[in-house]
């Protein structure tokens, strides 16, 4: 007698196709999930019992059908019932004995996921001494259950499922499609699984599964080129006993976007539960790829991710750990293989050592640093030099790297990613360590100011050529310093760069904001941005000879151009007039005469 579905299973296969599964490759997942099940509940019984399964895809089967058969435990009339057509109802299965720890998956959801593929999904099974029973499921929402034709019983306990398949899911259903699909989801299973004799497992995983077994690099290095397609840089056996996980991360042989993570490669009981799966490892660790198996872990309702909870997160930091230990026991013994190491994968290193300080160390010993006296580590650079000095963005070190060190100043450049924040970060671990952020102010005063008297015969120029930047709001000043090269230094105060942002906002914001950033701007006037002329660049000191007050102006007005661009700053609107304006005029200066027709 048919009977009817306790769901509506249309709607059921709507979302399980639509929303739940990512791909109908899954159902031969879950086909292989109850097979081994079953297989798994049988030997709990009969050690001894034959662990097989057998995929027979239409091509085998002759009649248009996929057959798969198990040696399992199988199933009587009554757990036919329960299983087979309720969803949702875990009681039953559990006094029924399939919900138990050493299981991969539960009945039913997982069978009715074959819908994907199939319009008619018949289950002949028997268990122990009952009679074999048929069971034949339709996608319209009903099933029949009734004992097998004599020609359709088995001869010992076990099922076989045969998938009718829909007119649209052949390519689902092909030898090879299932070959590959049994090898990627099944290869680790402790069971025999074969698509018609080819066989589809490969044995127990490849690497060690009892916490401080040997690892045998040699061969994981083959096993990572053969699946993921690089050679790694290193190994990493990986173990969280209370996840019951094991497994090695390879450690990435290229550089990759920190924010492109290409997931993990993720097994559940040998069963392979994702191939990208995400959150296995802390956000900074980008430069591993793990491969791993865990009996503990929680998937999600398809089966495709890792449920986010308590015992993921450890597990999390516990990889974490592991992680940062390898690092820590390379610097120890390997330096020139953690060297070589981090020139691949700093980022990832100094991500961690934002917030841990053994990697702060390791940083801070081993990463070298762009400085404008040399490649130099941090440790090496406050051996020679005392306080870490540095420059807190690329534009600063670059505006004042070389007057620096002609001023016999050494300076870290702190604005690649994360280096700053280092910097700042080295004395919360060693409070011997001086830090001190270079400003403007530090050249200045290291300049020579010249003599009275040279100072007093300039005044006449420096008035000129204050009249000509005042509407740039720029002082004027006249030192001595090294090289000679350097006609004309620009240097902004942090002070005058906020207050500079500060009107730059404030013409973009409405009545009520530019109030608020009127009363900023109030509350800290700026220093203002210096022009520094060179006296000792031979330029200059023709510059400084001139009686033309108009040529003084052109003059300054080139010099304090050329700095804005030699140092890298912004050019604002003005600015760009005024190199202009400076420029024709310095060419009509140098040009004379008229046009004539």
């Amino acid at each position: 007698m048919d009977r009817t579905f306790q769901v509506d299973l249309r709607g059921v296969v709507d979302l399980l196709s639509h929303h739940l599964y990512g791909s109908p490759r899954v159902y031969v997942r879950e086909l292989l999930q109850n097979a081994v099940d079953a297989i798994t509940a049988r030997r709990s019984a009969e050690p001894k019992a034959p662990a097989r399964v057998r995929i027979e895809p239409p091509e085998l089967t002759g009649d248009g059908t996929l057959r798969v058969h198990d040696t399992g435990i199988g199933l009587t009339e009554a757990q036919v019932h329960e299983l087979l057509a309720t969803i949702g109802r875990s009681s039953k299965r559990d006094e029924l004995g399939f919900s138990r720890h050493e299981f991969l998956g539960q009945f039913g959801i997982g069978l009715l996921s074959c819908f994907l593929v199939a319009d008619e999904i018949r289950v002949v099974t028997r268990h122990a001494d009952e009679p074999t029973v048929l069971w034949t499921g339709w996608s319209d929402g009903r099933y029949a259950v009734r004992l097998a034709e004599p020609e359709q019983a088995r001869d010992e306990p076990g099922t076989t499922v045969t998938l009718v398949p829909r007119r649209d899911a052949d390519q689902w259903l092909g030898v090879p499609t299932v070959t590959e699909l049994a090898r990627l989801y099944g290869g680790l299973l402790p069971v025999d699984v074969r698509v018609g004799d080819t066989p589809t497992t490969s044995g127990p995983p490849p690497w060690p599964t009892t916490p401080g077994a040997p690892v045998d690099r040699a061969a994981l290095q083959r096993y990572a080129q053969e699946l993921l397609g690089f050679v790694p840089f290193d190994v990493v056996p990986l173990s969280v006993p209370e996840a019951g996980l094991t497994g090695v991360a390879f450690i990435l042989p290229a550089a990759v976007n920190p924010a492109a993570r290409a997931g993990h490669r993720v097994y559940l009981k040998r069963m392979l539960l994702s191939e990208h799966a995400d959150g296995l490892l802390p956000e900074w660790a980008f430069f591993a790829h793990c491969v791993v198996d865990a009996s503990e872990l929680r998937p999600t309702a398809s089966r495709e991710a890792l449920y986010e909870d308590v015992l993921l997160t450890s597990v999390r930091e516990s990889l974490g750990d592991q992680i940062r230990g390898w690092l820590v026991r390379l610097a120890k013994h390997d330096p020139r293989r953690l060297g070589e190491f981090l020139q691949v994968h700093h980022l990832g290193v100094k991500a961690l050592a934002m917030h841990d300080d053994e990697m702060l160390r390791l940083v801070d010993q081993w990463w070298p640093m762009d400085t404008n006296v040399g490649t130099l580590t941090l440790a090496e650079f406050r051996q020679r030099h005392g306080v870490l000095r540095y420059a807190a963005s690329l534009d600063e070190f670059r505006q004042l790297a070389a007057v620096a060190a002609a001023q016999d100043l050494a300076v870290v450049n702190g604005g690649y990613t994360y280096d700053t924040e280092l910097i700042e970060r080295l004395p919360t671990v060693d409070r011997s360590v001086l830090i001190e952020r270079l400003e403007p102010s530090d050249l200045t005063t290291r300049f020579e100011i010249l003599d009275p008297a040279t100072e007093l015969a300039l005044r006449p120029f420096l008035t000129a050529a204050q009249r000509a930047l005042e509407r740039l709001g720029c002082e004027v000043v006249i030192r001595a310093y090294d090289p000679v090269s350097l006609p004309a230094l620009y240097l902004v105060s942090r002070s005058a760069a906020f207050h500079d942002q500060l009107a730059a906002s404030r013409g973009k914001a409405d009545e009520l904001w530019g109030g608020v950033l009127d009363a900023l701007a109030a509350s800290a006037p700026p220093d203002r941005p210096q022009l520094v002329l060179n006296h000792r660049n031979p330029l200059v000191r023709r510059v400084t000879t001139l009686a033309d007050p108009e040529l003084v102006g052109l003059a300054v007005e080139a010099l304090y151009g050329q700095a804005l661009l030699l140092g890298h700053h912004p050019i604002r609107a003005a600015d760009a007039a005024l190199l202009n304006s400076s420029f024709l005029g310095l060419l009509g200066r140098a040009v004379p005469g008229e046009i004539r027709d």
